[in-house]
């Protein structure tokens, strides 16, 4: 719930470009009542527990991970004409319903350990919650208004490359909440929360970065360019704006090196 001041007041952040600054009058939203964080045993959702456990700790929140086998991928197994390609090697080979229980409980193992691993000396509530469905609606079942929902920027299907998962681009623009995408390129460090146009700072993001650095709204290929040598730090950008730069480059955010906090709603006056 944003706070009812006067927009002299609110809006006071600096606003030209590479000015990193923060006012203490500018409106911070509360701390979340959840952590989410969508693991999947790739290296990009590992990333993004580190920073889910980060903000659950120093926001005195509960963190849910949430490992969802995904049911589109069993439904194939069940054709005999099935087959999987390896990622290094490019052979393809017969996809079973056996050989992809036993894959799915090796990730669903991985992912147990990596949350106890990341948790270690840390006081926080966490549980590790296993469901089976279509990935995308059975977090949305999950995520409240209230929540915030950490993702990596791709799963094991997009390991190889750069380009934003299909899954993290549906609960991007579906997700009830606000959503981080976390680039495991980029490890946890120092730097700016740069807010794209009317983007409002979180204040439950305070702990991971300092300072603020306003953006003007601007086109996608001005915002990569700006972003190309950012170091640290991450984007902050509403829903709608964020639907305007997929409109010019649906593949921007997978080649933008910070992770990117996506938020919903109109900024209050």
């Amino acid at each position: 719930m944003w706070s009812r001041q006067p927009a002299s007041r609110r809006r006071t952040l600096a606003r030209s470009m590479g000015r990193a600054t923060m006012n203490a009058d500018a409106p911070l939203q509360a701390a979340p009542e959840r952590v989410l964080a969508l693991l999947d045993a790739s290296r990009q959702s590992i990333a993004a527990l580190a920073a889910a456990v980060e903000l659950a700790s120093r926001g005195r929140a509960e963190l849910l991970a949430l490992y969802i086998e995904d049911q589109d991928l069993l439904d194939c197994a069940g054709f005999p004409f099935s087959r999987e390609v390896g990622g290094r090697t490019g052979l393809a080979r017969p996809l079973s319903m056996d050989s992809l229980t036993s894959t799915l409980r090796h990730q669903r193992l991985r992912a147990d350990e990596a949350l106890r691993r990341a948790v270690a000396g840390r006081d926080i509530k966490h549980s590790l919650q296993v469901s089976r469905g279509r990935v995308v609606s059975e977090t949305l079942a999950q995520a409240g208004p209230g929540d915030l929902l950490v993702l990596g920027k791709a799963g094991l299907a997009g390991q190889w490359g750069v380009r934003l998962g299909s899954t993290s681009r549906a609960l991007l623009l579906r997700a009830p909440c606000t959503v981080v995408i976390w680039d495991e390129r980029q490890p946890l460090q120092p730097g700016p929360l740069r807010l794209y146009g009317d983007a409002e700072p979180l204040a439950r993001l305070a702990p991971l970065f300092q300072g603020l650095e306003q953006l003007p709204p601007m086109a996608a290929p001005a915002l990569e360019r700006h972003l190309t040598q950012a170091r640290g730090g991450a984007l902050q950008l509403r829903r709608e704006a964020l639907q305007r730069l997929f409109r010019e480059d649906p593949d921007l955010l997978g080649r933008v090196p910070v992770p990117v906090v996506v938020t919903d709603g109109a900024p209050s006056e």
